[in-house]
């Protein structure tokens, strides 16, 4: 499963809103022409539908869009969204098991012998050693006795061999997605399987996934330097909000997840009332939607979860990060902005893409081009997520020879530039054109509406807002971004991070060691 630490979503569903309504005399691919073609439905569990017609192609796309993620997981708990997601892929009590009445029974012993092993694991003092050895055969054990009635993969293998493709989840910092495309004829195959298993959970091989997950955590961040460096970077950035919490979360939390919290996670965020599930492709409402209603309605009602609560305080003091290496030189910095909410949200695309997007872009030019001293270097917004207030970041990676001072230091200069002196006209015409024109690929694919047909709905409670960015990409105006500029790029609202295998060689040195 994939699982996101950039969120990009935003910038990829703006650019399909955009060409959307900018083609809309070619193609009629306006509102007005949206509207004709997407019904949507909210059923009495809360769960909303969204159907859209686009008869092209014998085929549909879907994305089932939980309005929950890793910011969710509760203290103690991180990664435990993302431990849900690779549940999903278990089966249910129908698909997975050759004896369920069974299972259950043994799916209950494993909990219990796990937590008979971690009360004794957790102790601080008087661990009996023999005891726990004991106790984790008893686990294992239990385990192995659970495995004898599963069936791998076949959640996954009924899909595929019915045509599933492209199936796949993404846990993110502010949601959960489960998306693939299908030939139109299985459209009821489909709903029966994604209903149930948003309905039907089972904490299948739990303790074994948890084991996948805490792998995908050594080769993403503890065996990866730059993983390393930006989860130092975010926990630096953020004091108080969830954001700074590692997304796959800490070893010491993951690995002591527990199936019985995971179903608690589910029965609170896996309600209706926080599901968008969205269809695109070629099938009608009229035909399509008693089949929705009568498998979704199966998913759990229940009351929308509280919204977070947390307040990032402003930062009033310049933070950094060095880690020292002998590896790829890095250097990162982050600075505050307002969530996707802020009349400004406009401003730090446009900003974004004068700064990164291209080989005519001003980093690109300064830092790659012309002065030669990096092999890449970007900025991107919003950063680790978009549903809270997040980061305006830059990166940039030292050629050989360099180092992150002067990457540093040449950001700051063009972001002085911004500061000081309007873009020009035609860097900002430039955002707007090509912003229209890269969503006009998005608008053909049909996973792609399907998924911001979902985010938009579930973000704005309307899925037209994604068709009424246009006139907030259209009203920004160079006065827009360089006050934007001055107000957030400051040193003071400044988090930076760098690996610098300089000093760690010049440390060896000094502390009398071996170069």
């Amino acid at each position: 499963m994939q699982s996101r630490t950039f969120s990009w979503a935003w910038k990829s569903v703006l650019t399909l809103a955009l060409t959307a309504v900018d083609v809309a005399g070619a193609r009629g691919q306006d509102l007005k022409s949206f509207e004709q073609r997407i019904t949507t439905k909210v059923l009495p569990n809360g769960l909303t539908l969204v159907i859209c017609e686009r008869p092209e192609a014998p085929v549909f796309s879907y994305s089932t869009y939980i309005d929950a993620g890793d910011v969710n997981d509760l203290s103690g708990q991180s990664g435990l969204a993302h431990m849900f997601e690779h549940l999903a892929f278990k089966g249910t009590s129908q698909i997975g098991t050759t004896n369920y009445a069974a299972e259950k029974l043994a799916l209950a012993k494993v909990e219990a012998a796990n937590n008979a092993y971690q009360s004794e694991f957790q102790k601080t003092a008087g661990q009996n050693a023999a005891k726990l050895a004991t106790l984790q055969k008893a686990l294992v054990d239990a385990q192995a006795e659970a495995h004898k009635y599963v069936v791998p993969n076949q959640f996954t293998e009924v899909a595929e061999r019915n045509g599933a493709t492209g199936l796949n989840a993404s846990t993110g910092l502010d949601n959960t997605e489960y998306f693939w495309s299908m030939p139109e004829n299985r459209l009821e195959l489909w709903a029966w399987l994604e209903s149930n298993r948003l309905a039907d959970v089972v904490p299948r091989e739990f303790y074994t996934e948890r084991g996948v997950v805490m792998e995908e955590r050594r080769m993403r961040t503890d065996s990866n330097p730059i993983g390393r460096l930006v989860e130092q970077f975010l926990a630096t950035a953020y004091v108080a909000h969830p954001y700074g919490r590692s997304s796959i979360g800490w070893p010491s939390e993951v690995g002591q997840i527990t199936a019985t919290e995971a179903i608690a996670f589910h029965k609170k965020y896996y309600v209706g009332s926080n599901i968008v599930v969205t269809v695109v492709g070629d099938v009608k409402a009229a035909e399509a939607l008693p089949v929705l209603v009568k498998y979704f309605s199966k998913v759990p009602g229940g009351p929308r979860p509280e919204e977070m609560t947390t307040v990032e305080p402003k930062q009033f003091a310049e933070k950094t990060v060095v880690i020292r290496e002998q590896t790829q030189p890095f250097y990162i910095e982050g600075y505050h902005r307002p969530s996707y909410h802020d009349p400004d949200d406009a401003v730090y695309d446009a900003i974004s893409d004068i700064m990164s997007n291209g080989r005519v872009s001003r980093l690109y030019r300064s830092l790659v081009r012309d002065q030669q001293i990096a092999a890449e270097a970007q900025g991107f917004s919003p950063f680790p997520g978009d549903k809270y207030p997040g980061l305006f970041a830059f990166y940039a990676v030292p050629l050989p020879g360099h180092t992150p001072t002067q990457m540093r230091d040449a950001i700051h200069k063009e972001i002085e530039k911004l500061k000081d002196s309007d873009v020009t006209d035609a860097e900002l015409q430039m955002f707007k054109t090509r912003t229209r024109a890269d969503l006009l690929r998005g608008l053909a694919d049909n996973q792609g509406l399907a998924n911001a047909l979902a985010e938009y709905q579930t973000r704005y409670r309307d899925w037209r807002e994604l068709f009424r960015q246009l006139a907030k990409v259209d009203k920004v105006t160079k006065a827009d971004i360089r006050r934007v500029a001055n107000q957030v790029f400051l040193a003071s609202n400044r988090t930076s991070a760098e690996i610098d295998t300089e000093t760690a060689s010049a440390d060896r040195k000094k502390d009398g060691g071996a170069e």
